[in-house]
C-alpha cells in the first residue's frame, strides 16, 4: 500500500515537489552522503540512482556482512557522534577482517529521530575518516526518520579458496587473538556505574574500536579458521568449535590484557569479563602450530599482539584452565540479544 506521505507529495505542484525535496531527505542525502567518500574505479554507479552497479574483479570472491546498531543496546544516546560513525563502520570491516577480505564498497541506512545538521556532520566526519583509511566507497543506502539505529552493509573480495571461515579449525591447532581483550567491556562496566572509565579501561575501545583488516589478509593464507570477537571470546570460539566438530582448551593466564585491565583485575582475577565481556573486535583465528614463527614475524611486522592462548582438540567442548591448570567456569559465555 503506497504510503499517505507518497501519495500526498504526488499531489503537490512540480515546483512545490521540488522545494518539499530539496529541503527534506533528499538535501540531506546530497549535502552529507553524496560524496562522502573516496571514489572506487569498480563502481560503476554509485549513489544517486535505484541501485548502485559494480563490479567483482576476476577470481575473486564478494563477502558481505551487515550490522545494526541500535541506540540503548549498542551505544549510550550521549556517545560522541564521530565515534558512533567511525564505531558503525568499524564493527562491520572486522567481519571482513575475519573472513581475510579486503573492504571495497559500504551502504549505510540512517534513521534518525530529526535532521541535527551538526550531528549528522560529525557522524559523517567519523564514518568517513574510516572508511577512506581503508578505500571503501559509500555506495548507497537509506534515511528515514524514527528511533535512532544504523544499519550498515560491506563488501570485500577475497580471492576464491583463501577465505578464512568458522568452520575449519582442525585438531592440534593453535588458538590465537589479535589485540588485548577485556578492554571494551571494563569500559561499559563502568559507565554503566556512572563512573569515568579513563583510570581503569580507555573508553577509545568500546567506542572507536579499531578493525583487525590488515591483520586478517596477513594471516589468510595461514588459517584454518576465524572469527571477529563481538560478543565475548567464549560465545565467539564456541562457533567455530561447533562448526568445526571439535573441542579446545584455553589457558587464561595466556590471553593478553592492557595495563589498564590488568590492574584492574587485581591478584584475585575475575575472568568473567574478558571473555564473556564483548565488544573486543578482535579476531580470533586458528593456525597449525608448524607454523608459529611466520605468525611471530606476521605480528611483528603488523606492530600487533598476536597471541597463543590455547589449542584445538578432539574432545568436544570448551575448557578454561587457570594459572594452577584448575578448571575454571564462567557465569555466562557472551552477549545473545534473545537469550533469557
Amino acid at each position: 500500500m503506497e504510503s499517505y506521505t507518497a501519495n500526498y507529495r504526488r499531489q503537490l505542484p512540480t515546483d512545490l515537489m521540488k522545494i518539499v525535496r530539496e529541503t527534506t531527505e533528499f538535501a540531506l542525502i546530497n549535502r552529507y552522503f553524496k560524496k562522502l567518500t573516496n571514489s572506487r574505479e569498480d563502481v560503476v554507479l554509485g549513489i544517486g540512482d535505484d541501485a548502485a552497479l559494480l563490479e567483482v574483479p576476476d577470481d575473486m570472491s564478494l563477502a558481505v556482512s551487515m550490522d545494526t546498531l541500535v541506540s540503548g543496546i549498542h551505544f549510550f544516546e550521549q556517545v560522541a557522534p564521530e565515534s558512533l560513525g567511525h564505531k558503525a563502520l568499524a564493527v562491520n570491516l572486522s567481519d571482513l577482517a575475519a573472513m581475510g577480505a579486503d573492504p571495497a564498497w559500504v551502504t549505510l541506512s540512517l534513521t534518525l529521530p530529526e535532521v541535527d545538521e551538526t550531528w549528522v556532520y560529525e557522524f559523517c566526519r567519523g564514518f568517513a575518516g574510516l572508511a577512506n583509511q581503508y578505500g571503501v566507497q559509500l555506495i548507497g543506502g537509506d534515511t528515514t526518520r524514527g528511533p535512532l539505529s544504523i544499519s550498515v552493509q560491506v563488501h570485500g573480495f577475497v580471492p576464491q579458496h583463501l577465505a578464512m571461515r568458522r568452520g575449519g579449525a582442525r585438531v592440534g591447532d593453535d588458538i590465537y587473538v589479535t589485540g588485548t581483550l577485556g578492554d571494551a567491556a571494563f569500559a561499559l562496566k563502568q559507565l554503566k556505574q556512572s563512573k569515568s572509565p579513563s583510570a581503569l579501561a580507555p573508553l577509545e575501545r568500546l567506542e572507536r574500536p579499531q578493525p583487525r583488516v590488515e591483520a586478517g589478509l596477513a594471516l589468510r593464507h595461514l588459517a584454518h579458521s576465524a572469527i571477529d570477537l563481538s560478543d565475548g571470546l567464549l560465545a565467539d570460539l564456541g562457533h567455530i568449535l561447533s562448526l568445526s566438530g571439535v573441542g579446545a582448551t584455553l589457558q587464561l593466564e595466556t590471553i593478553p590484557l592492557s595495563a589498564e585491565v590488568a590492574s584492574a583485575m587485581g591478584l584475585h582475577r575475575d575472568w568473567s569479563l574478558i571473555v564473556a565481556g564483548g565488544d573486543d573486535y578482535e579476531l580470533c583465528v586458528t593456525l597449525p602450530a608448524s607454523d608459529r614463527e611466520e605468525v611471530a614475524e606476521i605480528a611483528s611486522g603488523l606492530g600487533l599482539f598476536i597471541t597463543r592462548i590455547g589449542q584445538i582438540e578432539k574432545q568436544q567442548g570448551l575448557r578454561c584452565r587457570d594459572s594452577n591448570g584448575d578448571h575454571w567456569s564462567p557465569a555466562h559465555l557472551g552477549c545473545d540479544h534473545f537469550s533469557s
